[in-house]
Protein backbone atom coordinates (compact mmCIF):
# COMPACT_ATOMS: atom_id res chain seq x y z
CA UNK A 1 0.00 0.00 0.00
CA UNK A 2 1.35 3.19 -0.98
CA UNK A 3 1.51 5.71 2.11
CA UNK A 4 1.12 9.51 1.43
CA UNK A 5 3.76 12.23 3.12
CA UNK A 6 2.21 15.10 4.65
CA UNK A 7 5.06 17.07 5.97
CA UNK A 8 4.61 20.51 3.55
CA UNK A 9 1.41 21.36 4.63
CA UNK A 10 1.31 20.64 8.59
CA UNK A 11 2.63 22.98 11.76
CA UNK A 12 2.58 21.82 14.63
CA UNK A 13 0.41 23.61 17.01
CA UNK A 14 3.25 24.30 19.93
CA UNK A 15 6.80 25.03 19.76
CA UNK A 16 8.67 23.16 22.56
CA UNK A 17 8.47 26.52 24.83
CA UNK A 18 4.57 26.55 24.41
CA UNK A 19 4.02 22.97 24.95
CA UNK A 20 6.51 23.65 28.44
CA UNK A 21 4.50 26.35 29.34
CA UNK A 22 1.04 24.51 28.58
CA UNK A 23 1.73 21.75 30.68
CA UNK A 24 3.18 24.33 33.41
CA UNK A 25 -0.05 26.44 33.98
CA UNK A 26 -2.53 26.08 36.12
CA UNK A 27 -4.97 27.45 33.68
CA UNK A 28 -4.60 24.41 32.07
CA UNK A 29 -6.04 22.49 34.37
CA UNK A 30 -8.58 25.09 35.01
CA UNK A 31 -9.83 24.57 31.66
CA UNK A 32 -9.43 21.12 31.81
CA UNK A 33 -11.89 21.76 34.69
CA UNK A 34 -14.01 24.12 33.47
CA UNK A 35 -14.83 22.37 29.68
CA UNK A 36 -16.88 19.14 31.33
CA UNK A 37 -18.97 21.68 33.52
CA UNK A 38 -19.63 24.07 30.92
CA UNK A 39 -20.82 20.89 28.29
CA UNK A 40 -23.20 19.13 31.44
CA UNK A 41 -24.61 22.78 32.00
CA UNK A 42 -25.12 23.15 28.25
CA UNK A 43 -26.70 19.09 28.45
CA UNK A 44 -29.30 19.82 31.40
CA UNK A 45 -30.12 23.39 29.96
CA UNK A 46 -30.74 21.94 26.24
CA UNK A 47 -33.26 19.73 28.36
CA UNK A 48 -35.28 22.39 29.92
CA UNK A 49 -35.32 24.25 26.75
CA UNK A 50 -36.49 21.38 25.14
CA UNK A 51 -39.54 20.44 27.56
CA UNK A 52 -40.25 24.01 27.60
CA UNK A 53 -40.79 24.34 23.81
CA UNK A 54 -42.21 20.68 23.90
CA UNK A 55 -44.26 21.35 26.79
CA UNK A 56 -44.63 24.72 27.61
CA UNK A 57 -43.67 24.10 31.28
CA UNK A 58 -40.37 25.05 33.17
CA UNK A 59 -39.98 28.66 31.64
CA UNK A 60 -38.17 29.67 34.65
CA UNK A 61 -36.43 26.64 34.82
CA UNK A 62 -35.07 26.94 31.30
CA UNK A 63 -34.14 30.27 31.41
CA UNK A 64 -32.19 30.15 34.75
CA UNK A 65 -30.14 27.21 33.35
CA UNK A 66 -29.40 29.95 29.88
CA UNK A 67 -28.17 32.25 32.19
CA UNK A 68 -26.09 29.17 33.69
CA UNK A 69 -24.52 28.20 30.86
CA UNK A 70 -23.51 31.80 29.56
CA UNK A 71 -21.70 32.20 32.81
CA UNK A 72 -20.05 28.95 32.39
CA UNK A 73 -18.62 30.33 28.95
CA UNK A 74 -17.43 33.91 30.10
CA UNK A 75 -15.51 31.80 32.91
CA UNK A 76 -14.10 29.56 30.60
CA UNK A 77 -13.71 32.48 27.65
CA UNK A 78 -11.82 34.37 30.37
CA UNK A 79 -9.76 31.87 31.72
CA UNK A 80 -9.07 30.55 28.38
CA UNK A 81 -7.92 33.81 27.62
CA UNK A 82 -5.10 34.05 30.36
CA UNK A 83 -4.33 30.85 29.26
CA UNK A 84 -3.76 31.66 25.41
CA UNK A 85 -1.62 34.82 26.94
CA UNK A 86 0.27 32.31 29.44
CA UNK A 87 1.13 29.80 26.50
CA UNK A 88 1.28 32.00 23.43
CA UNK A 89 1.92 35.45 24.34
CA UNK A 90 -1.74 37.14 23.33
CA UNK A 91 -5.26 36.88 25.26
CA UNK A 92 -6.62 36.13 21.91
CA UNK A 93 -6.44 34.92 18.33
CA UNK A 94 -3.13 33.23 18.53
CA UNK A 95 -2.17 31.59 15.49
CA UNK A 96 -2.63 27.62 17.04
CA UNK A 97 -6.69 28.89 17.76
CA UNK A 98 -6.89 31.95 15.60
CA UNK A 99 -10.06 29.71 13.84
CA UNK A 100 -11.48 28.82 17.22
CA UNK A 101 -11.39 32.25 18.63
CA UNK A 102 -12.54 33.79 15.76
CA UNK A 103 -15.58 31.19 16.09
CA UNK A 104 -15.80 31.80 19.93
CA UNK A 105 -16.39 35.65 19.36
CA UNK A 106 -19.80 34.35 17.56
CA UNK A 107 -20.86 32.04 20.51
CA UNK A 108 -20.37 34.66 23.15
CA UNK A 109 -22.31 37.13 21.01
CA UNK A 110 -25.34 35.28 20.64
CA UNK A 111 -25.01 33.49 24.21
CA UNK A 112 -24.57 38.06 24.91
CA UNK A 113 -28.00 38.50 23.05
CA UNK A 114 -30.13 35.97 24.89
CA UNK A 115 -28.90 37.44 28.09
CA UNK A 116 -29.94 41.40 26.56
CA UNK A 117 -33.27 39.60 24.97
CA UNK A 118 -34.13 38.33 28.53
CA UNK A 119 -33.36 41.21 30.47
CA UNK A 120 -35.48 43.99 27.75
CA UNK A 121 -38.12 41.15 28.05
CA UNK A 122 -37.59 41.36 24.06
CA UNK A 123 -38.46 37.90 21.09
CA UNK A 124 -40.93 36.30 23.59
CA UNK A 125 -40.41 33.26 25.72
CA UNK A 126 -40.75 31.10 22.37
CA UNK A 127 -38.07 33.39 20.98
CA UNK A 128 -35.92 33.84 23.26
CA UNK A 129 -35.87 29.88 23.59
CA UNK A 130 -34.64 29.70 19.73
CA UNK A 131 -31.90 32.19 20.23
CA UNK A 132 -30.16 29.76 23.03
CA UNK A 133 -30.88 27.18 20.71
CA UNK A 134 -28.88 29.02 18.05
CA UNK A 135 -26.43 29.96 20.86
CA UNK A 136 -25.86 26.52 21.51
CA UNK A 137 -25.56 24.93 17.84
CA UNK A 138 -22.27 27.14 17.62
CA UNK A 139 -20.99 26.18 20.90
CA UNK A 140 -20.99 22.62 19.78
CA UNK A 141 -19.49 23.69 17.20
CA UNK A 142 -17.01 25.44 18.40
CA UNK A 143 -16.49 22.88 21.16
CA UNK A 144 -15.74 20.15 17.99
CA UNK A 145 -13.00 22.72 17.22
CA UNK A 146 -11.41 22.97 20.34
CA UNK A 147 -11.46 18.88 20.46
CA UNK A 148 -10.01 18.78 17.50
CA UNK A 149 -7.40 20.72 18.40
CA UNK A 150 -6.89 19.11 21.59
CA UNK A 151 -6.83 15.29 19.58
CA UNK A 152 -4.12 16.91 17.65
CA UNK A 153 -2.08 17.81 20.32
CA UNK A 154 -2.07 14.66 21.69
CA UNK A 155 -0.74 13.00 18.76
CA UNK A 156 2.19 15.49 18.06
CA UNK A 157 5.16 13.91 19.68
CA UNK A 158 6.71 16.42 21.80
CA UNK A 159 9.95 15.29 20.93
CA UNK A 160 9.54 16.38 17.37
CA UNK A 161 7.16 19.17 17.56
CA UNK A 162 8.00 20.35 14.51
CA UNK A 163 6.91 17.38 12.47
CA UNK A 164 3.88 16.01 11.30
CA UNK A 165 1.91 14.01 13.91
CA UNK A 166 1.74 10.78 14.28
CA UNK A 167 -1.44 10.25 13.52
CA UNK A 168 -1.11 12.14 10.21
CA UNK A 169 2.20 10.90 9.11
CA UNK A 170 0.62 8.76 6.38
CA UNK A 171 -2.77 7.67 4.98
CA UNK A 172 -3.33 4.55 3.31
CA UNK A 173 -3.80 5.30 -0.81
CA UNK A 174 -7.13 5.21 -2.05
Amino acid sequence: MAQIEKTAAYKALYTDEERQRRDRSVWTLVQGVLAPVQFLAFLISLALILRYLATGDGLVAAQVSIVVKTLTLYAIMVTGSIWEKEVFGRYLFARPFFWEDVFSMLVLALHTAYLLCLYLDALGPAGQMVLALTAYATYVVNAGQFLWKLRMARLERPAQAGSVPAGLAAEPSR
